[in-house]
């Protein structure tokens, strides 16, 4: 089966998804811990790559310019002015390298069917020490249990996803010279479609949190890119040994 953000209908779902109660709960969950973790990254320039829902989830960056690029609809969603759209495929950005500060990808890596290119892409537009932020599914959840028993109803969004791990993502990650910052997992209910029962378990959050913390839902993974230094070399003071014998004759 193909995984991929480049087919229409599956960000289409995804999108029709986020609009129903659960997906509701699941994005305002996600949109808090964005809320608390983007005004900390700085710099000049913010690149959403994909864009799963219509919601702005930029808004409370300090950085003043952000682009959202998406190859299948980057229309308009709810900013505040400060933000550019982008039509180009995850893994070709028209976007110089070395040029921004932070990156966000919300559930992108989940509907790719390469991945690993795309976080070469983000590896080459960051600026040493410049930040990505990854939002995935958590395999290792109820939602990815749900996932699994539900094998027959995969064109059904988010099921449809790869819910790639967290353990595979940092592997990636460290392939590429990042170095791991945070790592958070929320959402910790069951994705069930009644919401009455949804808000009943809202303990489950807090216990999760404290009983299973790597067991939630989503996870929020912020790495940074690592800088490489260049080893310095230190000068051979000592003279260099003749290439001519001693004994030897000498011309002249």
């Amino acid at each position: 089966m193909v995984h991929a953000a480049s087919h229409p209908y599956v960000y289409a779902g995804l999108r029709n998804w986020y609009a129903e109660a659960l997906g509701q709960a699941l994005l305002k969950v996600e949109q808090h811990e964005l809320d608390e973790i983007l005004p900390d990254l700085f710099g000049y320039y913010l690149v959403q790559i994909g864009a799963p829902t219509d919601r702005y989830l930029l808004g409370t960056s300090l950085i003043r310019h952000h682009i959202v690029s998406d190859a299948v609809h980057p229309g308009a969603f709810e900013h505040d002015g400060r933000v550019s759209t982008l039509h180009a495929h995850t893994g070709a950005l028209p976007v110089r390298s070395d040029s921004i500060d932070v990156a966000l990808l919300h559930h992108t890596l989940d509907f790719e069917s390469y991945p690993h290119a795309v976080l070469r892409e983000v590896e080459r537009m960051l600026v040493p020490d410049g930040h990505v932020v990854i939002v995935g599914f958590n395999p290792w959840s109820l939602w990815g249990m749900r996932r699994l028993f539900t094998w027959r109803r995969r064109e059904c969004a988010p099921w449809r996803g790869a819910f790639r791990s967290i353990i595979r993502i940092k592997d990636w990650l460290a392939l590429l010279g990042f170095d791991i910052v945070v790592i958070r997992t929320r959402f910790f209910r069951p994705p069930l479609r009644r919401m009455g029962l949804t808000r009943r378990l809202q303990w489950m959050e807090r216990l999760g949190t404290r009983a299973w913390p790597y067991l939630g839902g989503v996870y929020i993974i912020v790495a940074k890119k690592r800088v490489v230094t260049l080893t310095p070399i230190k000068p051979r003071w000592r003279p260099r040994r003749s290439l001519i014998a001693s004994d030897a004759v000498k011309p002249t």
